[in-house]
């Protein structure tokens, strides 16, 4: 496992630059993205194989997008909303058909699950909401007392979470295994924010790779980092160099061994401008 994990890892492309990136994910051979635009075409579709441009996707009434994910079974995508808190959900097919929901708190990143529910993680009330494809309220797990603006959570097949964590005004910045009832961290990886290796500076999000590794943008450090199931580090897969602007959203698609990697411009504080990059893994 090890052998292979050290090897992903390779800058393919990368679209054209715009305005900033806040989701990415793939569904039958069409990339996805969506950009903070103000503009009504907030999504930008592409041919996943040559990455040539297609068409424009038009979310009535999205205020701020801060995330988007892709569920095949139900061939529809998933964008969290901040502004109104709520999630949207747009099918993917050829009817396009959209509703929304209120999540009663503001919404984060967002996951699938293996049974195909929605996780939507909620950094100001440390919470993990889960939701049905349709919007019905499943479930609410609050978080532990240190997981501080928790940011992504993504539920494994053992039942346990990753969430990572850590707000710009926050000391400690980690990616925490947390058991399937919320309550407790398992185990953990990074501490105090920072530069070293064994740290990070806002974790923005997170993408399971084989066997349990982890793919982490650490958006403050402009890497995307590879953690081993252990949750230590195996390496950068994307070096500082190499990036040069902030990653802040991950899509992994395993079928066609593709990283996707929004990363942002961030000026004073901003984000000012965005573009997507492909990786293979």
């Amino acid at each position: 496992m090890y052998t292979i994990c050290h090897a992903v890892g390779g800058l393919l492309t990368s679209l054209p630059v715009g305005e900033p990136v806040w989701g990415v994910a793939s569904l039958n051979d069409l990339l996805y993205v969506l950009r903070s635009s103000k503009l009504s075409e907030q999504i930008e579709v592409y041919d996943a194989d040559c990455y040539r441009f297609q068409q424009y996707i038009t979310v009535p009434e999205l205020g701020v997008g801060n995330d988007m994910i892709a569920c095949a079974h139900n061939r529809c995508a998933y964008i969290s909303d901040t502004s109104n808190q709520c999630v949207h959900r747009i099918g993917l097919a050829q009817d396009t058909a959209l509703t929304k929901w209120p999540v009663d708190d503001e919404p984060h990143c967002l996951s699938v699950t293996d049974t195909l529910s929605v996780l939507v993680t909620c950094d100001e009330a440390r919470k993990i909401k889960e939701f049905s494809t349709d919007g019905k309220l499943l479930r609410e797990i609050q978080l532990p007392e240190d997981v501080v603006s928790p940011c992504h959570t993504i539920q494994l097949s053992s039942g346990e979470f990753i969430v990572c964590h850590g707000g710009i005004d926050d000391r400690v910045h980690r990616v925490c295994l947390i058991g399937s009832d919320g309550g407790h961290v398992v185990k953990s990886f990074g501490g105090l924010k920072g530069s070293a290796t064994q740290q990070i500076n806002l974790p923005a999000h997170v993408a399971v790779f084989d066997y349990g590794f982890l793919f982490v943008a650490d958006s403050k450090n402009d890497r995307v980092l590879l953690l081993s199931p252990a949750l230590t580090v195996v390496r950068d897969v994307l070096p500082r160099g190499q990036l040069k602007w902030s990653p802040m959203r991950l899509w992994l698609d395993s079928d066609i061994r593709r990283l996707y990697v929004a990363v942002n411009e961030v000026k004073d504080g901003i984000c000012a401008a965005g573009k997507l990059l492909v990786a293979s893994v």
